[in-house]
Order: C-alpha cells, then sequence, then structure tokens
C-alpha cells in the first residue's frame, strides 16, 4: 500500500464517487449550475461594460477630443475665448494624422425647448450632418428625414423626448438658447425628424441642428466647442493623444482628452459593478465549496470502516488525504466542464437574444451614466472564463481538505469500530 502511485489512488477515488451516485451526481450538478451561473453573470456584466463604452465613444465623446484649454465642460461656455476660432481646418489636420478614421467639429449649449403647455431643458449639439460620427443617429432614425446642412429652420430630436412634449415630425416647436454674449436668443424650429438609439439619457436630452445655423442661431460666428475624433483602433488613442499634444496642440492653448478622461464616471461606475461581481462570485464559489466538503464528509463517516481497514493495510494517511482530494477534484473538473458547456449556451443565447430590461430601467437615474440600451447583450469573456474555472477547482479542492484530513486522522482501531 505505501507505493500507491497517484493513478491507482484516483482510480480508487474514481470507484468510490459510483458507490452514491444520487449524491455524487447532485453534487456535480450543483457545481455545475454554480460556475454555469457564473460565467452568464461575467459575460452580462462584460456586456453591459463593453456596451455601455462603445455607446458613450459613438454617440457622445468619440475616442479623442479637442478642446479650447479654459473650456469647461459644466457651464457649457459659448464665450469665444473658450472656443475653437478655427475648426474647420483644424479637422482638417487631424483628419490627416495616421490612424484617425474622421474628426467633426461640434458646437455644444444649453437649451429649453417649448412645446404646448411643457417645457423641457436640452443639450443643443450643433453638427456636420454628412459626417459619419453621426452614422448611428441616421442609422436610429424611426420618422421623418435626417438633417441637410443648409437646412436653417429644422432640428432633430429623439423620439421619446418628443412622446414626452406630444410632438411628431413637421410640428414647429420654440427652443431657447444662451448667446455667446450670454443673452437669451428664442427662434421656431420645424422638427424634420425622430431617433431612437434606445439609449434613453441620450433620446430625452438631445436636440441636433445643422453646424451654421447652431452658430448663427448662438452668435458664435464660426466657433465650436471641440473636435471630435473616431480612431481606427480604440486602442491607439493615448498613442494619438501624444502625438496630437506633440505636434504644438498645447502650446496653442488647446487640450486633447481621450475616451477615458471624457467618461471618468462610466468607467468609476464599470469598476465598482467589478467589485460587486467579485463578491458575487466568492459567495457563489463558497456555496460550492460547502456542497462538496457536505458530500466528502459524508463518504468519510459512511466509509470509516473502509479507511480503518487501508490504514490497516498499510495505506498512509497523506495516501488517504490524497485519494479524498483526488474525489474532490474530479468532482470540481467534471462539475466545471458541465458549468462551462451550460454557461457556455446561456453566453450564446443572450449575445443573440439579450436580455430585455425594459424602458423604465433603461431610464433610471444610473442611465444617465451608464449609456446601455433596452436589451443588454452579453459578451464571451476568456480571460473571465479561465480564472473562474481556476478559482472554482482552487474552492472545491479547499473546501475539500477538511473531510480529507478528517479522514487521513482517522485510528485504525476507531475507523474499525465504527460499524
Amino acid at each position: 500500500m505505501g507505493g500507491l502511485s497517484i493513478g491507482k489512488l484516483w482510480l480508487i477515488a474514481y470507484r468510490d464517487l459510483g458507490r452514491n451516485k444520487r449524491r455524487s451526481s447532485l453534487t456535480l450538478v450543483a457545481v455545475a449550475l454554480g460556475m454555469g451561473l457564473l460565467i452568464v453573470m461575467s459575460g452580462l456584466i462584460k456586456g453591459a461594460v463593453d456596451g455601455s463604452v462603445e455607446n458613450a465613444i459613438r454617440l457622445q465623446t468619440g475616442h479623442l477630443q479637442v478642446r479650447a484649454a479654459s473650456y469647461d465642460e459644466e457651464k457649457v461656455s459659448l464665450e469665444w475665448k473658450d472656443l475653437l476660432a478655427d475648426p474647420d481646418e483644424l479637422a482638417a489636420q487631424i483628419r490627416a494624422m495616421a490612424g484617425v478614421r474622421l474628426a467633426t467639429p461640434v458646437l455644444w449649449a444649453n437649451g429649453m425647448l417649448t412645446g404646448g403647455d411643457e417645457s423641457v431643458g436640452v443639450q443643443v449639439f450643433g453638427i456636420d450632418p454628412l459626417s459619419e460620427f453621426y452614422a448611428p443617429i441616421r442609422e436610429a432614425m424611426v420618422a421623418g428625414a435626417f438633417l441637410s446642412p443648409d437646412d436653417r429652420s429644422g432640428l432633430l430630436m429623439g423620439q421619446r423626448l418628443a412622446n414626452s412634449l406630444e410632438l411628431s415630425v413637421g410640428d414647429r416647436i420654440s427652443l431657447v438658447v444662451s448667446t455667446a454674449d450670454q443673452q437669451p436668443d428664442e427662434a421656431l424650429f420645424t422638427i424634420r425628424g425622430l431617433y431612437s438609439t434606445g439609449v434613453a439619457s441620450y433620446d430625452e436630452t438631445r436636440v441636433f441642428l445643422p453646424l451654421p445655423k447652431a452658430q448663427a442661431f448662438t452668435q458664435t460666428k464660426g466657433h465650436a466647442s471641440a473636435i471630435v475624433v473616431l480612431l481606427d483602433r480604440q486602442n491607439d488613442a493615448d498613442a494619438t493623444a501624444a502625438a496630437l499634444r506633440a505636434s504644438g496642440q498645447q502650446t496653442q492653448g488647446l487640450r486633447t482628452l481621450t475616451w477615458r478622461d471624457l467618461n471618468q464616471v462610466l468607467l468609476q461606475a464599470m469598476d465598482a459593478s467589478a467589485v460587486f461581481l467579485d463578491m458575487m462570485n466568492l459567495v457563489v464559489l463558497a456555496v460550492v465549496a460547502i456542497v462538496i466538503a457536505n458530500t466528502l464528509l459524508m463518504a468519510v463517516f459512511e466509509r470509516a470502516r473502509e479507511m480503518g481497514i487501508l490504514a490497516a493495510l498499510g495505506m498512509k494517511g497523506r495516501q488517504i488525504l490524497s485519494m479524498f482530494l483526488l474525489e474532490a477534484g474530479t468532482l470540481g473538473l467534471a462539475g466545471i466542464v458541465l458549468g462551462l458547456v451550460l454557461g457556455g449556451l446561456g453566453i450564446v443565447y443572450l449575445a443573440t437574444v439579450g436580455l430585455p430590461i425594459g424602458e423604465a430601467a433603461a431610464a433610471g437615474e444610473a442611465s444617465n451614466m451608464i449609456t446601455y440600451g433596452n436589451v443588454l447583450y452579453a459578451r464571451f469573456s476568456l480571460p473571465d472564463t479561465v480564472s473562474l474555472s481556476v478559482a472554482g477547482l482552487v474552492i472545491t479542492l479547499l473546501g475539500a481538505l477538511y473531510p480529507a484530513w478528517f479522514a487521513a486522522r482517522l485510528e485504525p482501531i476507531e475507523a474499525l469500530r465504527a460499524l
């Protein structure tokens, strides 16, 4: 007995698992369901994180923004000293850089829309309607037509905003803005079209005008708030920003911000969600460990006499310890594999169909900083799956340590008297 190899110990452990097939099967199912749940939840969280970042980039911030160094985003300043004086030329220079897909000027202003007896605060975006940056808005059109560059009396708004004001395409609506002179100005506009991106915080607050009209309306005379830049590769944001700064932009009183700088609140919220996910993972894995420990401890009590016989025949305590750990490892590995299959199927389904969260949830307070839509889509993450699988196996073995130690220290005479 003293020379039993790991292979022989595993064969004994494997046969022992089959002695109580119902208990072993239930334990296997518990491990698989726990692992499958963790993989699905990890995929949903990753999908929410990646989807929120992608929505923020494609709908709001771009990968980079170039602004005047004095521009205050919270005040949405329209003073000339806080704006870009020649945005078209600057955008053309940036578009000529390697790795830049597009660069387009934008003018931001705060406004007040009045429709019927209701008024609502909005963010006014003066845009180049021909820029591909606004392709997601064109694709999200649900009524009317997109803006044209020479339109001087039309605007674009979200369907949710229009519904809240009981407006539709073709209606006339009053828009009030604060001009560069910090004086209010009012004009009537015709609703040209309605869009629905599925992101409530976006659809309820944004109004679009052609950039020339927005500049004339706010009396900014050819100025812009920023140049929004999209890159061929998101990972090149830092390098491209460094190249922009090195080209002399900083000395011209300009500031270059990356998508991380522009989405700090979102990224902090995502970090907090990652902490919550880790805590949930630990809870589920702890439950799995308790199930494994309970299964093996029951097996120890049932096989106490057998342990005594093996010990009397010369099997050492460390071999008995190894045998029970091999049982736990076999159950854990089989459960993890089955859990990977179940979790993978869940990820495929949720990546294709998604998890509807409803408009009420999408319009909640969290959506003011997390730009997800009405449906969450899961995404597979190989690093997360590997780490969860390894953690699951380690926790399984840790859960088996006490029953294995208890079995290994049984005295042969006491064990033989167990029956």
